[in-house]
């Protein structure tokens, strides 16, 4: 080990920690909002990563079909509130969203793919096709019990691992696949480092979701009213704000985060149909870092633990996970030493 190499290492570390930054604050907005250990995390950058990767490779994602089968069990599930005696009203929007859209992206996108787009239109398809999934999900699996404890939650979010997890061995297949085109091609010397231009799009892209987030939590109604949520439920239902739209919307956000990362890393890694939960559990200890509730903690502890794993598979790759996931060990011990813990007021 020199400094020539620790400097690869940190760049290579930085790549992924920042990734890694995003399903740290990801699982953190989850939790704080819904009360939700969303496991389930990683399995939105696996279905965004191979999404993209069998377009960009000139094939048709059987992810095509993913939307229109949720909608349908979600509009059987409107129609039964309607026969129970719900206002019919919302039968209109419901078929628009859970029927007419996921047709008309089953049928638009093979004619889009058919005239050969660039990778930028394939990523927007990407995130047409999956990230509707987040609410989808939120509403098929967690609305229905979304006032249990989180015990509860939990165990709903390893069935929805597991459940994901076995749609996308069907949807993808064993085999992993990697973007070799990049969106920018070239390399810069920075630092006496030489960075591609695909590895400062990751860091600058992430940099931009996580200042994104931020505005959208301090200067816009809809992020007041989810910060309100994570403060206080009970409250925030009290002056008119919806637990179930604050669900909705998380689960939105997340599943936009999640299909973007695996956009970006998919041009750095093989990715295969179970990739994403190690994605996430990484993330997870970055977020446990944070508390589970703040977001800059979370953030910068994920980032750090990139450069670890970085790291230790220069020094000891057979022990790489071990360690990575042992840090959490001295963070929960540090914690249940000097953070005074309080009664949740719900």
């Amino acid at each position: 080990m020199d400094w020539s190499i620790a400097k690869i290492l940190m760049q290579d570390g930085l790549v992924t920690g920042v990734i890694y930054a995003l399903m740290a604050v990801s699982l953190v907005l989850v939790f704080v909002v819904t009360r939700i250990i969303f496991i389930a995390q990683g399995e939105f950058v696996t279905f965004g990563a191979l999404t993209f990767a069998i377009m960009a490779d000139g094939g048709k994602p059987g992810t095509i079909w993913l939307l229109p089968m949720f909608g349908a069990v979600l509009f059987l599930k409107e129609l039964y509130f309607v026969y129970k005696g719900k206002d019919r009203k919302t039968l209109l929007k419901s078929l628009g969203v859970f029927i007419i859209y996921p047709l008309f992206l089953l049928w638009a996108v093979p004619v889009v793919l058919a005239t050969d787009p660039s990778l930028w239109v394939k990523a927007f398809l990407t995130l047409l096709l999956v990230v509707p999934l987040g609410p989808m999900l939120y509403r098929i699996a967690y609305e229905p019990v979304a006032e249990h404890s989180v015990l509860t939650l939990l165990i709903v979010s390893i069935a929805v691992h597991y459940a994901l997890v076995g749609l996308g061995l069907v949807f993808f297949g064993a085999e992993g696949w990697l973007v070799s085109e990049p969106f920018f091609d070239g390399s810069v010397d920075i630092a006496s480092l030489t960075w591609s231009y695909q590895s400062l799009f990751v860091i600058g892209m992430t940099v931009a979701i996580i200042a994104a987030l931020w505005l959208f939590f301090g200067k816009t109604l809809y992020g007041r009213a989810l910060r309100a949520t994570a403060v206080n439920r009970r409250g925030a239902r009290l002056v008119g704000i919806g637990t179930s739209m604050s669900g909705h919307l998380t689960f939105f956000l997340t599943a936009l985060v999640g299909v973007l990362s695996g956009i970006m890393i998919v041009s750095f890694i093989t990715i295969t149909y179970e990739t994403g939960f190690m994605i996430g559990l990484k993330g997870f200890v970055g977020a446990i870092i944070g508390g589970l509730v703040s977001y800059p903690l979370a953030a910068f502890g994920a980032i750090g633990i990139g450069l670890i794993e970085a790291f230790t598979t220069f020094w000891a790759s057979d022990y790489k996970e071990v360690i990575v996931f042992g840090i959490v060990i001295p963070v929960l011990l540090l914690r249940a030493l000097l953070v005074k813990h309080e009664e949740d007021e719900e």
